[in-house]
Parts: C-alpha cells; sequence; structure tokens
C-alpha cells in the first residue's frame, strides 16, 4: 500500500443510493485471480452498452469530471461480500469513496485494499453534491492524520471516523504484514516477559 496523509483532488459524482457490489464489478467478471485490470469493468453495465460502446450520459465517461475521488450517495457497497470491488475501484485510480453510509463487509475490504470510505452526514453529501454542481473543478480536501473532509472552495469540513489500526496502517503505507514487522522489536519483549513469567510458575 501506498502512505496515505492528505489528498486534495476533483470528484467524480455518483448520486445513487444503494449500489451493490454487482453494480460495482458484475460478478461475469470476477475469474481473475489477481487485481489488476477490474478497473476496466468498474460500473462496467453503466459505463457501457450491450455492444461495448460507452454510454455518453454515465457519469465516468463524461471527462469533465475527473479526480481520485469518487462521491457516491447511501448505502455504498451493499449486497455480495465480493472483494473484487474494492479492487475495482482501486484499480480504477479512485483512493477515496465518500457517502453517508457503506455496507460494513464493503468498508473492511476497501480499508484492506488501499481505497479509504469516507462516511460524513447526508446533510454535508448533499452540500457537497451542490457545490460540485455549481463548479465541476471543486475540489475536496482529505486529511487523514486530522480525519476530515473539507470543501475547499468554501472551507466547510466535517470529521469522519475510521478504525484506529487501519488509520495507521493507510499513514504508513501498511499492510497487516507491515505493520507486524514494524512491531517486532514489541513482539519479541513481549514474548520473551511471557517465557520468563512461565517458567516462575
Amino acid at each position: 500500500m501506498q502512505k496515505f496523509t492528505t489528498i486534495e483532488s476533483t470528484v467524480v459524482p455518483l448520486p445513487v443510493e444503494n449500489i451493490d457490489t454487482d453494480q460495482i464489478i458484475p460478478a461475469r467478471f470476477l475469474k481473475a485471480t489477481t487485481r489488476e485490470g477490474f478497473g476496466n469493468n468498474l460500473f462496467r453495465d453503466w459505463r457501457y452498452d450491450e455492444k461495448g460502446y460507452p454510454k455518453k450520459d454515465f457519469i465516468l465517461n463524461n471527462s469533465e469530471y475527473t479526480g481520485s475521488i469518487l462521491v457516491s450517495g447511501k448505502n455504498f457497497g451493499c449486497g455480495s461480500s465480493r472483494e473484487h470491488a474494492a479492487w475495482a475501484i482501486q484499480d480504477y485510480g479512485f483512493k477515496v469513496v465518500v457517502s453517508s453510509f457503506f455496507a460494513d463487509i464493503f468498508k473492511n475490504n476497501a480499508l484492506n485494499n488501499g481505497v479509504l470510505p469516507v462516511e460524513i452526514s447526508e446533510k454535508f453529501l448533499k452540500e457537497i453534491n451542490e457545490q460540485v454542481e455549481k463548479n465541476k473543478q471543486s475540489r475536496l480536501i482529505v486529511n487523514l492524520e486530522q480525519q476530515t473532509l473539507t470543501i475547499k472552495d468554501t472551507g466547510v469540513f466535517q470529521k469522519f471516523d475510521i478504525n484506529p489500526y487501519k488509520k495507521i496502517c493507510f499513514l504508513n503505507g501498511y499492510d497487516d504484514i507491515d505493520y507486524l514487522l514494524s512491531i517486532k522489536d514489541e513482539i519479541t519483549t513481549y514474548e520473551k516477559q511471557s517465557n520468563y513469567l512461565s517458567l516462575l510458575k
């Protein structure tokens, strides 16, 4: 994983509620065993018609909207537990997904795959969408250290929650193994103390 501290980016707005994992990455594209290439089929059935031509009215096919932050509607990532949904989002280039509610399994899969799910209030989500509607070049600032999401144009911000362990991993670019290696000395010291105490019994 890459280190994640602060990201400032324009956004791709997708204000649709209850986007499930089959819409994010259809089941017929789950045959691959590596994480690469899934971004090509992100929202496949929404992006392309039956002949494989891009649908002009879908947001990912609109060159006016770009950025590493996807702003979606409530209940993002519901449905099946497929980890490929997080793979597809990450492989496409999104580093952050913003919603007013995430399905728990998707949220965990995203955190495990370098995608930061930022959960905010419905009111603030509406403010972001209204700002982007006014100005397609509006930017959001995600500060993981302070756990804030800010609309740059207005300065309005809101704090968000994140699992403390996952926060450490994102800030340092750790996966689970990297984290264990980072506390190797502490683990060794604990094991020595435990062995010593067991000998005293």
